[in-house]
């Protein structure tokens, strides 16, 4: 939606990594940006007859474009669908992901009489857990951006949820009580993007700090009177764990089912791919030209329609394998051989898997038990 952000957050992967696509992308996608992306998705719902997709506008930061391009968006998209499939026949979940410093009533209240949610993007639940979220002269985000969340918190339709990538020199269950003091319906904890070639910061004296952070939110949240939100990873690692399909490229081997389009129409991998090298998430499509569909043959979506199949000998000698997936397909990257590696995170992955799987296991044998 818009190239640009209002923040200068030191970790930031879109503008301070390898990538530097976007010093050459328009500020916001044009009027006929949206219109042909707006025909795309409508040709692949359908092609494919389907009745859900999901929309999910970012930047940059969406907002600094005002909260009527998001909403222009999305109702340019949702009339096309309607237009070739019928109105109702598809639903249109369309989220907004800020970093909530333009979040005001009117805002909000804007975005959601329109039918959109609200994600935000925060490091934690104080000001000291958001030190690397500063604006372009250094002044921490924090202020702005905690008065937007107190705003969206009153509007519980809106709200969307909050993503938080995690720091293992914070206090887990510090972190996680101050987030969950702002009212989130969901969270979503993710490792930090890093990969082979640019390693993750580790906390000394520790093999797998991620994994420890992690394991000790979820004993946490786990065993709550009340779970009051949930949490994407470890919901996604129980459903794993109990026979059930992945929705996340975080872990699990479901297909992946996202494209990104850029602010000039380019079709793109998921962003992520940033991290890895310049020009990772290209596909040489866009939406002027090119279906969705054609999106699949890239090598690099396929690598990630087949399963397991596109993973390491080491991953598929590992017991985890079917709950872990690889993990995140970025995270395996290495500049010597490629994506067909272990993720960076794999002792924290199989830290955690493990410490759900000794949790949930008492859990597991007392239903069969009572079910005779």
């Amino acid at each position: 939606m818009h190239s640009r952000c209002n923040f200068a957050c030191t970790y930031c992967y879109v503008y301070s990594g390898p990538d530097q696509s976007w010093r050459a992308r328009p500020l916001t996608a044009s009027a006929a940006v949206v219109a042909a992306t707006a025909a795309r998705i409508a040709e692949h719902v359908e092609t494919h007859m389907l009745s859900e997709v999901h929309l999910n506008v970012h930047g940059g930061e969406p907002l600094l474009a005002g909260a009527g391009a998001p909403i222009g968006y999305v109702t340019t998209v949702r009339e096309a669908i309607d237009a070739a499939v019928g109105p109702g026949f598809c639903r249109v979940q369309a989220t907004v992901q800020t970093n909530g410093s333009r979040l005001t009533e009117g805002v909000v209240t804007e975005l959601a009489d329109a039918g959109l949610k609200i994600g935000v993007s925060l490091d934690g639940g104080l000001a000291r857990h958001n030190r690397q979220r500063v604006d372009h002269g250094g002044r921490p985000g924090w202020p702005a951006a905690s008065r937007g969340l107190r705003v969206l918190a009153r509007h519980p339709d809106a709200y969307g949820g909050i993503l938080c990538t995690i720091d293992p020199s914070s206090d887990p269950i510090e972190v996680y009580e101050s987030l969950l003091a702002f009212t989130p319906p969901s969270m979503d904890l993710l490792l930090p993007h890093a990969n082979w070639s640019s390693s993750p910061d580790h906390k000394p004296g520790t093999a797998t700090p991620y994994g420890d952070w992690l394991a000790d939110v979820f004993d946490h949240w786990f065993h709550a009177e009340s779970p009051q939100t949930t949490i994407r990873l470890f919901t996604e690692i129980l459903g794993l764990l109990t026979g059930q399909e992945s929705g996340t490229e975080s872990v699990g081997s479901s297909p992946v089912v996202a494209v990104v389009v850029d602010t000039d129409g380019a079709i793109e991998q998921v962003d992520s791919l940033k991290t890895a090298y310049s020009g990772a998430p290209e596909t040489g499509l866009d939406v002027f030209r090119h279906s969705f569909d054609e999106a699949l043959d890239h090598p690099g979506i396929a690598a990630r329609q087949i399963g397991t199949a596109a993973l390491s000998d080491q991953c598929l000698s590992c017991p985890v394998v079917r709950i872990c997936g690889g993990g995140n397909y970025a995270h395996r990257f290495d500049a010597r051989n490629g994506f067909r590696n272990p993720s960076v995170h794999c002792a924290d992955l199989d830290r955690l898997i493990r410490h759900i799987a000794r949790r949930l296991r008492p859990l597991l044998a007392e239903a069969r038990l009572l079910r005779g």
